[in-house]
């Protein structure tokens, strides 16, 4: 006679799931304070051009951005294949820039006003017409702190 026993059926006990609401929530907690909302939506193709010696923008919340290139598909049978002009969330023309301008800054303090740069992000492709009509646009809306938006050259 033994005295061990031999279990011939014994079953795997089930996992406990009563801390599973609490992890769930603790992720979506996570992925709500870590992910930021795209601000603008793009109706432009913009692929950039490269840079090797760029320079990151220090303080975003004072930047204006300004789009620059060929509509995508969608928006190409209603205004064209030629280059456009992006401001927040629609097209405009070149002469829409200075008001764009004058909202962006109503939404900063007055101490940071003259700190805000105007970031142009423009396609490669883009003739440099289109630049300098934007940049005399910006000099008529006393908007002369301007960045060019690059990628890193990658060698």
């Amino acid at each position: 006679m033994s005295k061990f026993k031999k279990k011939g059926d014994s079953e795997v006990p089930a996992i406990s799931t009563s801390s599973l609401p609490d992890i769930v929530f603790m992720l979506l907690f996570f992925f709500m304070a870590a992910t930021s909302m795209r601000e603008v939506s793009l109706k432009i193709i913009v692929k950039m051009p490269e840079a090797s010696e760029i320079k990151k923008l220090e303080k975003k919340s004072l930047v204006s951005y300004i789009y620059v290139g060929k509509p995508t598909e969608i928006y190409q049978k209603k205004f064209g294949s030629e280059p456009r002009i992006q401001l927040n969330d629609a097209l405009k023309d070149i002469s829409d820039i200075g008001q764009y301008l004058v909202s962006e800054r109503e939404k900063q303090n007055e101490a940071d006003i003259p700190f805000m740069t105007t970031s142009l992000k423009v396609d490669g492709e883009t003739k440099m017409g289109v630049i300098t009509d934007i940049k005399q646009e910006l000099r008529r809306s006393d908007a002369l702190k301007i960045n060019y938006s690059t990628r890193k050259l990658i060698r």
